[in-house]
């Protein structure tokens, strides 16, 4: 495959700069200011917005230091000097976005959108204006890829944010897909899945973690709105400092073959449950190769998972699916005692 462009092409770097940006259509509110991103000294107020935001919704999450400066380190597809907007009221930050790009495995280009507006501002039109922005940002990059291929813009809207979901469908955005959240409210009833005969399960050591890695992006290749990750997303998925903890994984080998069959790369947020008061962990990143599916090997891995978060003191656990999944996904968490507590929704609209 030819490689795909620098997503930066035309840009000019702003190094960080302060210098105030034209945003055409702002609103007239006396002491406005839309801006570039300058780097970790805006940590502290994105991540004040972001949670009152959150709160305000309803959405189960808090952002992190961690997860922000992941969110806007510079990338082949992400330069947050040029593709990220702040907006300031009288030195206030009242509201931030950002655009990337990547390829789905089925051939379209992705143009993602993030938005995060504080709820005391919505409804004055900086909102609308910062959307359209942020597109006019995208369709520069775009115009820097190949123009026979498919090209797509992206928003999402939480459960809660009816905000979001409305400015979205009044710029021409389409709800496309749906995701739940997912939660089992107790550990102390879990069901009995046997393995499938000719599977075992093996403690997680640091020779099996590309393996790992390689049988998840199999398993998922075809999923809807997928893409293979790169090299980098690896290297990071060894040092994210929540996600990775292979001492709670249950994964299942091909005892005659060695081959990975499937795998739940559980997980526990301490921080999140100190910060909401709970203790639940995670049953995610769940997937099972083809040769090895419809014989209840996801059922078996997730019971040993539940199991394993339960022994770890947790007290409840939660996962993410897509609502559509081909492969029948929330079925299957269902008969694990999952319930779905709320349902997000992915927009597009042609670019």
């Amino acid at each position: 495959m030819k490689p795909l462009p620098d997503a930066r092409g035309d840009t000019t770097s702003n190094t960080l700069a302060s210098e105030p940006l034209a945003v055409p259509g702002a609103p007239a509110i006396t002491g406005l200011v839309f801006r570039p991103f300058r780097g970790e000294s805006d940590y502290a107020a994105m991540i004040r917005l972001a949670n009152e935001r959150a709160a305000v919704n309803g959405d189960d999450w808090n952002l992190t230091v961690a997860e922000l400066a992941a969110d806007f380190a510079p990338t082949a597809r992400f330069d947050p000097t040029a593709d990220a907007l702040l907006a300031e009221v009288e030195g206030t930050l009242v509201g931030f976005w950002r655009g990337n790009w990547w390829e789905e495995n089925d051939g379209p280009l992705i143009y993602g959108l993030q938005h995060f507006l504080h709820p005391d501002w919505r409804g004055q039109g900086l909102g609308r204006a910062a959307l359209q922005w942020l597109e006019q940002r995208m369709r520069a990059i775009a115009a820097t890829h190949d123009p026979a291929r498919p090209k797509i813009l992206q928003g999402y809207a939480s459960h809660g944010n009816r905000y979001q979901a409305g400015l979205l469908e009044a710029n021409g955005y389409q709800a496309v897909r749906h995701f739940h959240l997912m939660v089992r409210p107790a550990l102390d009833d879990i069901p009995d899945f046997p393995l499938p005969e000719g599977l075992e399960v093996r403690p997680v050591r640091p020779e099996h973690w590309r393996a790992l890695w390689d049988a998840d992006v199999e398993a998922f290749r075809d999923a809807w709105g997928m893409r293979d990750p790169d090299e980098a997303e690896y290297q990071s998925w060894l040092d994210n400092k929540i996600w990775f903890q292979p001492e709670l994984w249950q994964v299942a080998w091909d005892a005659a073959t060695g081959a990975v069959a499937g795998q739940v790369r559980t997980y526990i947020d301490h921080g999140e449950n100190e910060r909401f008061g709970r203790l639940r962990g995670y049953t995610e990143f769940i997937s099972v190769r083809r040769p090895y599916r419809r014989r209840g090997l996801a059922r078996a891995l997730i019971a040993r998972s539940l199991r394993a978060q339960r022994d770890a003191g947790m007290t409840a656990s939660a996962l993410h699916v897509d609502a559509e999944s081909l492969t029948g996904a929330p079925r299957v968490y269902e008969d694990c005692g999952f319930r779905v507590q709320t349902t997000d929704t992915l927009y597009r609209k042609a670019l």
